[in-house]
């Protein structure tokens, strides 16, 4: 696999001069210079390329082995690897300082996560959900429990899992059978869970389990779900590490991809019952495991942009020293990358990947104002438009990666689909991607269903005022205009499409069987505008660079990637438009039991 190389002046670009560094502008960030962001950006980058990237093809090939004790040993060199990523610093990095962590804002935060998601997805996904812990404890565990547990989390001497799925309970959580019995001050749990990604492993003394259990007298369904934290090893009242917790790994999956994650079968109390704290509110786990998983499906996101990225490296690099067939008059042979078919699919990875990663980025801003704001108004619209972004960022940036992440494949030609290019891991592990979370189809309908119909639309309206906004400012330079009345028309659409989506809604009968069944073609239609509106932003700050006299290509190819999402991908999403308002008779017809 060729080696990866953080992208460094794309990020500058989307931070600095799209976003212009807005998410610094709050009080509490008045000491963080645009200076000292790039420097942390560019020591995360050695790190993510000099010692994560390399053991990308490690992991895949040795993955995890468990022992018949149940413990785990991960792939040569990935504790060493993390160990040197807690070492920097990097573990706490958007964590308040109050706690022990830099207090970084969330763009900065995503933006070093994407090149450690670039580097090795399956090791990033250790502090990722580390991570997602530290936010759950911080937002609903008692002083007890942060005073406990918290420290560990955040110098990354210990890492954090999400135990949700059971095998009789997939994403439908009600169906959550692991039992939590009160033991004095604590409780003890007993149950299997599935699906646990770094449930076991040998690269920190403890592991912190947050699970979702019921205690006796629980009433069925959500409502009787709470949320516990269960450590493998128990801590002592002065922090030391005690003795071992009665959780086991009964078993570790055998996966498509992310061979170097150990994704684990957890048994607890197959003895006395394990150990375990409740967080928050009996009745409240699912509410506050939430914060968790919503944690968890941004950065899920900033993972697919991390995919596409590296997919976009390996298939440019093989194009470029390909040689294979000739140009129209040409003697010798070309390289692949000038042929217009391949040139295509290089320019539609690089410029979807650009458009994603801004997006993404611009969730992550968001995320910052929701936080810092002074103006409660501010925090509350801010969080409103972070409600929408979610689902879109986790569902449809990870679905076009995987996308990428093929065509990538297809680049390669056969040596794509040969493992010793690395082109066909990065589609195995990325494929994960849309599945993890709450699957893809699972968040069309939380923004659907949800976040549409709790505020009849006025987020999103919102947010295609801003659409509408760059649009206007495209129309206004006679360069760019016909990028601004493309994206007008996709805006447009959406608008549309969100009233076919409330109307079918509020329907007396059928009402559910529609938002169901307009959920995802909704999304992509959305995903696809909202990705062509952040580019049509790149396209007026490149603009403007190339107006004043700046000759850097980079402008110059930002330029391109915009006109290519807005004029030839933008079009496959509105497309959805007709798939809205289409006659849905057919699902309603259709017989799943017949061939």
């Amino acid at each position: 696999m060729n080696q990866y190389a953080a992208p460094l002046r794309d990020m500058r670009f989307v931070l600095g001069e799209q976003q212009r560094y807005r998410a610094l502008e709050y009080p509490a960030l008045e000491d963080l210079s645009p200076d000292l962001v790039e420097a942390v950006l560019e020591e995360a980058a050695k790190l993510a390329g000099d010692v994560w990237a390399p053991l990308n093809t490690v992991g895949d090939q040795q993955g995890a082995t468990r022992h018949a004790d149940g413990s785990v040993t991960t792939a040569d060199g990935f504790a060493a690897a993390y160990q040197a990523y807690v070492d920097g610093g990097w573990n706490g990095l958007s964590v308040d300082e109050s706690l022990g962590g830099q207090n970084l804002p969330e763009v900065v935060s995503s933006s070093v996560q994407e090149m450690f998601q670039s580097a090795n997805m399956a090791l990033g996904l250790c502090p990722m959900l580390t991570a997602g812990a530290i936010e759950a404890l911080t937002q609903h565990g008692s002083e007890a429990l942060q005073t406990m547990f918290l420290p560990g989390l955040i110098e990354g001497r210990f890492t954090g899992t999400m135990n949700l799925t059971e095998p009789q309970a997939g994403s439908d959580l009600s169906r959550v059978r692991t039992r939590a019995v009160p033991d004095g001050d604590s409780y003890r749990l007993t149950g299997q869970k599935i699906y646990i990604t770094w449930g076991e492993h040998d690269i920190t003394d403890n592991i912190i389990h947050l699970v979702l259990a019921r205690t006796p007298d629980a009433p069925e369904g959500n409502r009787g779900i709470s949320m516990f934290v269960v450590p493998k090893m128990l801590v002592n009242a002065d922090g030391s590490i005690g003795e071992r917790n009665d959780v086991t790994c009964a078993s570790i999956e055998h996966k498509t991809g992310i061979h170097g994650s150990p994704t684990c079968t957890l048994s607890f109390g197959e003895n006395s019952g394990a150990v375990g704290y409740l967080v928050g509110e009996l009745g409240r786990g699912l509410n506050h495991m939430f914060t968790m998983m919503n944690a968890a499906r941004h950065k899920v996101g900033v993972q697919g942009v991390g995919i596409a990225e590296r997919a976009c490296q390996s298939a440019l690099a093989y194009a470029d020293e390909r040689t294979q067939g000739r140009q129209p008059g040409a003697q010798a042979d070309c390289a692949i990358g000038d042929h217009f078919d391949v040139r295509r699919m290089l320019l539609s990875m690089r410029a979807r990947t650009d458009a994603l990663r801004a997006l993404e980025l611009e969730c992550a801003a968001e995320m910052d104002r929701a936080r810092r704001a002074s103006d409660a108004a501010e925090r509350e619209a801010a969080q409103a438009r972070v409600d929408v972004l979610i689902p879109v960022v986790k569902a449809f940036t990870t679905d076009q990666a995987v996308d990428i992440a093929s065509m990538g494949i297809q680049v390669h030609g056969g040596m794509g689909y040969i493992e010793e290019t690395g082109a066909a891991q990065l589609w195995r592990d990325s494929r994960i991607a849309p599945i993890y979370e709450g699957t893809n189809g699972i968040q069309a309908l939380d923004l659907a269903g949800r976040k549409l119909a709790r505020d009849g639309g006025a987020a999103v309206s919102a947010l295609l005022d801003d659409v509408d906004a760059t649009a206007r400012a495209l129309d206004d330079h006679s360069t760019l205009a016909g990028l601004g009345t493309a994206l007008a028309a996709g805006g447009e659409d959406v608008r549309a499409g969100m009233q076919r989506v409330l109307t079918r809604g509020q329907q007396a009968e059928g009402g559910a069987d529609a938002v169901q069944a307009l959920a995802t073609p909704f999304l992509k239609l959305l995903g696809h505008v909202l990705c062509a509106w952040q580019m049509g932003q790149a396209a007026l700050v490149a603009q403007a660079a190339i107006d004043a006299g700046d000759d850097d290509a980079f402008y110059v190819q930002k330029r391109l990637s915009a006109s290519f999402v807005i004029g030839q991908w933008l079009p496959e999403g509105r497309a959805q438009r007709a798939v809205l308002e289409a006659d849905m008779q057919c699902l309603d017809d259709f017989d799943r039991h017949r061939g």
